[in-house]
């Protein structure tokens, strides 16, 4: 080969190698672009905020792998169509409230929360280490969702009340906003239940259409000032003692994620649990505060209503799993883990926030 043929072949040589060496590093490098959607609106304290920071978690996490275009509560899809955008790829991440789709999935009650139920810390190690994650995967498979727990509210309000409940008398023909299997609860002892978006929570109380209302606990029933309407607010709520939140992701798009991007989704969804929980325990804690300067009237609810829902809710939960299959197959395993909390929690947690508070109020 001539000198002149060799130069030629080996500069030729060269470019297509420094191309391809380029070529493998831009194509690493592209970025990812994600949908993710919420069921809250954008702002929205602790669940709407919640959703937003988690698509920041991810990109930060991801070292800019994955971009994150985050949209609000009915902004891409209706608020509670989250599952089914992520389901049908519309979105390929979604935050949630898991029993928003309990009308398709009957089972989501469980990984949320039951009248008398897991707590946001029981909640969390059911789902980790007592078998919980492993049947949210197989509840959510044949819809093309893999779920994540994403934090929690914690121990939710009772509601408010425009007289005081002293007994269970008071309870019949009232009229209460309150959604789920809690309002399967109260009608089973007398009262009149109706479901209202938070927009109509006020004006329904205002208005004499309601008697009472809950909604979630003091940092948000703060936000909207039912305790210019209905003073009486009775702590804790017996229906939603931690009930938890999620990510869920398209199950095409995580298949095919690289390994240690999967790593970072499960990653930035404990870490926005974490943050999460944390936030609506601190400020619902200094929002209770506020509350009662406000002219809140704290209660818990008497012994004979706690004797009647109690035995109602023991109805209501032993028929729910009746009829399906991956309800029948959980039911077990949750309600075990409910009782043996049960036991733990009256003489742990529950005898340690008494002795603290003979303690600190004297």
């Amino acid at each position: 080969m001539k000198r002149r043929d060799f130069l030629k072949t080996a500069m030729a040589t060269g470019a297509a190698g420094s191309a391809s060496v380029l070529a493998a590093p831009a194509l690493a490098n592209a970025t990812l672009n994600l949908k993710l959607v919420g069921s809250f609106p954008k702002g929205f304290p602790g669940v709407g905020t919640s959703a937003e920071q988690l698509g920041k978690r991810i990109e930060a996490l991801s070292d800019g792998k994955i971009s994150i275009k985050y949209f609000g509560g009915g902004e891409l899809v209706p608020p509670f169509e989250t599952f089914s955008a992520v389901s049908s790829g519309t979105a390929d991440i979604g935050h949630n409230a898991p029993y928003y789709q309990v009308g398709k999935i009957r089972s989501t009650m469980y990984f949320t929360t039951l009248p008398f139920g897991l707590d946001a810390t029981e909640l969390s190690g059911w789902l980790r280490h007592g078998g919980g994650q492993a049947l949210w995967d197989e509840a959510y498979a044949p819809h093309g969702v893999k779920p994540f727990y994403a934090g929690s509210s914690g121990a939710q309000a009772g509601g408010w009340f425009k007289k005081p409940i002293k007994s269970l008398d008071d309870l019949v023909g009232l009229k209460m906003r309150i959604a789920g299997l809690g309002g399967d609860i109260l009608r089973k002892v007398g009262a009149t239940t109706v479901v209202t978006p938070p927009p109509e929570i006020y004006p329904a109380l205002q208005s004499g259409v309601v008697d009472a209302a809950e909604f979630v606990g003091p940092w948000n029933d703060l936000a909207l000032g039912l305790y210019k309407i209905a003073p009486y607010y009775h702590l804790p709520a017996f229906h939603e003692p931690g009930p938890g939140l999620e990510m869920i992701v398209n199950q095409n798009t995580y298949e095919n994620l690289r390994p240690w991007l999967k790593e970072v989704l499960a990653q930035a969804a404990t870490a926005q649990a974490e943050e999460s929980t944390a936030e609506f325990r601190y400020n619902n804690t200094i929002a209770l505060s506020t509350l009662v300067e406000r002219g809140a009237i704290l209660s818990s609810f008497p012994p004979d209503v706690i004797e009647a829902i109690g035995a109602a809710a023991r109805e209501v939960i032993a028929a729910y799993p009746a009829g399906d299959a991956m309800s029948e197959k959980i039911h077990g395993s949750y309600m075990g883990y409910v009782k043996a909390c049960s036991l733990y929690g009256a003489r742990m947690e529950g005898q340690l926030y008494q002795d603290r508070a003979q303690v600190w109020s004297t």
